[in-house]
């Protein structure tokens, strides 16, 4: 980094710091994008600034999906955050219940725990949810990014940016520490701001909104309950106490652990028609221990805090000149609902990541940054929408149980109705059941974690004569797995003939910062072409045939379901491992691919 005299905002010659890459926002988007750029090959490092004190204090986003997971292990940070996080089989149900300690209503599997669907997460991805709060993953994030080059620094405020002549961009900053503003040119400028970006409101990127839906408060609770977990294990518990005339601050809440099993996120629902005044500490540990539900455990508050739910996404990610790209929660705002937040935030940044770098180190043309805001928008939209939705499928349960009745004498009411043995008590009981079922799309809805295809100039579809394999039926609670371009490489586990102790993903061929080629039987033309076209383009492809007696054996013959094309065709993987091309058979190899390539990389 470099350095020359500019002027601040207020005209005062200003020191100016020289790096190609600025990060605003050290959150799971910001950290993760650093990570992705600065890890080999082709290696980017620059400046990544937040203005907060330090990571996350406080354990917001919480559930880590296999999705996310599978970019983090490209880069070998999954076994770290697996070791640091709490493992599925404590994230086994989703509960109604009166208090922690007592009386429960009802259970649902959750998280891939349910027997009935184990099967279908086992066969589509190689990892597993975990419960991973954001105090624990940001930091491992940062960690890696530091070590790895970047320069980080917290208590640092954007406050705007202007372009120079020469397209570079000068950003100014203010350090809270010292008071002073300094300036930083870069070549881009990733706003990763969060939920009040400053980046994207100066780019003036309009916002999809939908009405919000109301406040939420986040109680964060040290409270010991081992002793009453054994039997009713899980990582988020709804509680109510029908029978209670409900507090303005609290008519409901949404219980989280935290640590197993003695910090908990209280999340609590002021009533959406009454002013919300803020309650006394006295009022916040009584409202907590009613729902712990035992006088008698110590409990300590460790910190209140506020967010609004919010149904909003970015009509963009990127300006004109894709020099400044958006992501996380600066481009899409929604609440925690199906755990979708920090895992899109991550795959934003490993989408954009590879053609940061391919662009930078003149292997592809400017024009593939130019498809991260049409692969990205869609999914951010599709999240900000199932989140809310998510949010919505719990009010059937609440109706169902009478907990939306306002007086305490009606709710009590339809609670015995669901216990009588009457054609009414039936009614109910059947309308609750099929209540709680609904919610399976919150807890199980791989398909809204992995349905994604991207349509842009980054992906091939020249060559495909009929159209995308439609999605199922319903298409949150399910997968559909296929190598159509555009989509996720399916994921199958594969082995050696002479077989090793570890089965290896084909998830694990592909990424790595690199192109890769599957190919099978009959499809030695398609590596010799990869060999040619990686001579000619100076990018790197790591091609493999998979089959009987090839490179890697097909044990379970999953890739052979799932390949979707002939053993001499081949399966073109983005450094990002979604399909960008695949050919059906074999023939005219070299020239085939090159066009692909090219095509992809805009050259």
């Amino acid at each position: 980094m470099g350095s020359t005299a500019l002027v601040n905002g207020e005209g005062h010659p200003a020191k100016t710091i020289d790096t190609p890459l600025l990060i605003v926002g050290a959150g799971p988007a910001g950290a993760s994008l650093a990570c992705f750029l600065s890890h080999p090959p082709y290696s980017m490092t620059g400046l990544l600034i937040s203005n907060a004190p330090t990571t996350s204090q406080t354990p917001r986003a919480h559930i880590t999906n296999p999705a996310c997971f599978e970019c983090l292990r490209d880069i070998g940070l999954e076994e770290r955050a697996v070791g640091l996080a709490t493992a599925g089989d404590n994230m086994i149900h989703t509960r109604w219940c009166h208090d922690m300690t007592g009386e429960e209503y009802a259970r649902i599997y959750s998280w891939g725990n349910d027997p009935q669907r184990h099967g279908e997460y086992e066969s589509h991805t190689p990892c597993r949810h975990v419960d991973l709060p954001q105090t624990e993953f940001e930091p491992i994030m940062i960690q890696r990014a530091t070590a790895e080059g970047w320069d980080v620094r917290f208590r640092t405020r954007f406050l705007d940016f202007k372009r120079q002549d020469d397209g570079l961009i000068v950003s100014r900053l203010a350090d809270d520490l010292t008071g002073s503003e300094y300036l930083v040119r870069s070549k881009y400028l990733f706003g990763a701001d969060g939920g009040r970006s400053q980046v994207i409101r100066q780019l003036e990127i309009p916002l999809i909104k939908k009405p919000g839906q109301g406040l939420a408060l986040n109680v964060l609770v040290q409270v010991d309950l081992s002793d009453y977990v054994d039997a009713r294990k899980g990582n988020l518990h709804w509680v109510f106490q029908p029978e209670d005339d409900y507090d303005d601050f609290a008519w409901s809440g949404l219980i989280r652990m935290v640590k197993p099993w003695h910090e908990w996120m209280f999340i609590l629902f002021p009533k959406p028609e009454v002013e919300y005044k803020e309650p006394t500490m006295a009022q916040w540990e009584a409202k907590c221990r009613k729902i712990v539900g035992n006088d008698k455990l110590p409990l300590k508050i460790l910190d209140v805090s506020k967010w609004l739910i919010n149904e909003t996404v970015a009509e963009r990610y990127s300006d004109p000149t894709n020099t400044i790209h958006c992501l996380g929660d600066a481009v899409h705002r929604h609440p925690p609902f199906n755990g979708l937040g920090s895992n899109t935030c991550v795959q934003d940044a490993y989408n954009l990541a590879w053609k940061i770098k391919y662009v930078e180190n003149g292997l592809a043309s400017h024009s593939l940054l130019s498809t991260f805001s049409p692969e990205r928008q869609p999914v951010g939209l599709g999240v900000v929408t199932r989140a809310n939705q998510g949010l919505r499928d719990h009010t059937p349960v609440w109706d169902a149980m009478g907990l939306t009745l306002p007086t305490p004498k009606e709710r009590m009411a339809v609670m015995e109705e669901l216990k009588s043995a009457t054609k009414a008590g039936r009614a109910r009981r059947k309308l609750l059941n099929d209540a709680i079922d609904g919610t399976s799309h919150e807890f199980h809805g791989i398909g809204v974690e992995m349905n994604h295809r991207y349509v842009s100039d980054g992906v091939v579809v020249d060559d495909e004569k009929d159209a995308p394999p439609q999605w199922p039926e319903d298409p949150v609670l399910y997968h559909r797995a296929s190598t159509y371009p555009g989509s996720r490489l399916p994921h199958a586990w594969l082995n050696k003939r002479m077989p090793q102790k570890n089965h290896v993903s084909t998830h694990d061929l592909a990424g790595h910062g690199v192109f890769c080629l599957l190919t099978g039987i009959g499809g030695q033309g398609w590596k010799a072409a990869a060999q040619t076209a990686s001579k000619e383009l100076g990018i790197d492809i790591r091609a493999y045939s998979i089959g009987w007696g090839q490179d890697w054996e097909d044990v379970y013959r999953d890739w052979s379901r799932k390949m979707e094309v002939d053993e001499d065709g081949c399966v073109l993987v983005r450094p990002d491992r979604f399909v960008c091309w695949r050919a059906m058979a074999a023939g005219d190899e070299e020239r085939r691919l090159g066009v692909a390539l090219k095509k992809v990389l805009g050259r």
